[in-house]
């Protein structure tokens, strides 16, 4: 019962208790108490609304491979404070292989994704080097998990 409560609030985390408890087959308490329990025990994160990036004029999305010079705590944590503070990233993760992190990067147009990159991005603690890769088109992008 869990997980198809789960899977319905991935699908419209804004959903009223009453029409969730239809869903998936239970009376408004029960469903509530659930819902709580869960969000409680850390499977539900948060709930928030997934923006249009096209229709906020934010139509190019750039993936950003870069390296760092050297690999200390010091200069990682620099670098992921300052990450954090860049509005156009909208992810950050650390990877294991050639590079160090891949960001995902949201911009106007490719000038913009420019002076990004070089006034913000490339001006981090510790970047050595960095490669782009604009995203041409999305073929599937999923907020759901596998549940």
């Amino acid at each position: 019962m869990d997980r198809r409560i789960l899977r319905e609030l991935q699908r419209d985390g804004a959903i009223r208790n009453d029409a969730l408890a239809e869903k998936v087959g239970l009376s408004p308490s029960p469903t509530l108490r659930r819902v709580r329990a869960l969000e409680e025990a850390g499977y539900v994160r948060s709930y928030v609304a997934l923006l249009n990036p096209d229709r906020l004029g934010l139509g190019v999305r750039v993936l950003v491979e870069l390296r760092l010079t050297v690999q200390d705590r010091t200069t990682l944590d620099r670098f992921e404070k300052q990450v954090t503070a860049i509005p156009e990233v909208i992810e950050c993760m650390t990877v294991l292989g050639d590079w160090d992190y891949v960001l995902t990067v949201v911009a106007r147009d490719i000038e913009d994704y420019q002076r990004i990159l070089l006034d913000r991005i490339a001006k981090l603690p510790g970047v050595a080097n960095y490669k782009s890769t604009l995203v041409v088109r999305e073929v599937k992008r999923s907020t759901e998990l596998p549940v």
